[in-house]
């Protein structure tokens, strides 16, 4: 398993959440023998050029069509695999929804539906390529748990521990390359719990993704001004510790 440093932690920073996605993919095949990737079209952005010309067996590029994908994950899911799936959040949780609400959801199976480019990380691309509502229509999903790693460190713990988590799940990645270090030192991390990442007496913000590191830095600006802020990584959005 790789192990969070301080050089990994700035290293993987520079990669970018997607490039460190397809890192613990890679990582994670050398043990995970019943492992099963799936991409829309889209390994090189998803970070796993490496893990398909090393693992070939193992990975499937749909193609252009992430609710076919949906679909396939399924069935493999059925057939007793731990399938990671992979595609820009919009096409993933928005033209896929009603695959994964009802594939994965209410038919409870063990499919990892992973998001990259969340949040407006896609720029340039626009409107279409932006995940901003996402996240809450994957929290509706019954039987759906959605995690958001703070930075690229969480997004290898994320993916170790939803390879060995039982049960549908939707990983949300923020960031691009050079995304803020939150974790230096490797750390416990749970699905489900969250992580007191500074304590303080007067105000709490609760943050998950890159805000986690956004609000780590207000915290600071807040206590030049005489204000104590507790900030809190809630990593799994659904269920909410």
């Amino acid at each position: 398993m790789l192990e969070i440093t301080p050089r990994n932690a700035q290293q993987w920073s520079r990669f970018g959440s997607r490039a460190v996605f397809g890192l613990a993919i890679l990582s994670l095949a050398e043990t995970k023998k019943d492992l099963m990737v799936l991409s829309a079209d889209l390994g090189g952005s998803s970070g796993l050029s490496r893990f398909k010309n090393k693992y070939p067996d193992s990975y499937v590029n749909i193609g252009i069509s992430e609710q076919n994908m949906i679909g396939v994950a399924a069935g493999l899911a059925k057939e007793g695999f731990v399938v990671f799936a992979t595609s820009f959040a919009p096409f993933i949780a928005m033209r896929a929804s009603e695959q994964i609400r009802m594939n994965l959801g209410y038919m409870n199976l063990n499919v990892k539906a992973v998001a990259i480019g969340s949040g407006v990380s896609m720029a340039f691309l626009g409107n279409s390529h932006y995940g901003i509502e996402d996240a809450s229509v994957m929290r509706s999903i019954p039987n759906l748990t959605v995690v958001s790693p703070a930075d690229c460190g969480e997004v290898v713990k994320t993916v170790f521990a939803a390879a060995e988590y039982k049960g549908p799940m939707y990983i949300r990645l923020t960031g691009e390359t050079n995304n803020p270090v939150v974790y230096k030192e490797d750390y416990d991390f749970e699905i489900g719990k969250a992580i007191t990442l500074r304590e303080g007496s007067e105000i709490t913000i609760i943050a998950n993704g890159t805000m986690v590191y956004e609000s780590l830095e207000a915290a600071k600006l807040l206590e030049v001004k005489g204000l104590s802020a507790t900030v809190v990584n809630m990593h799994t959005i659904k269920p909410l510790d």
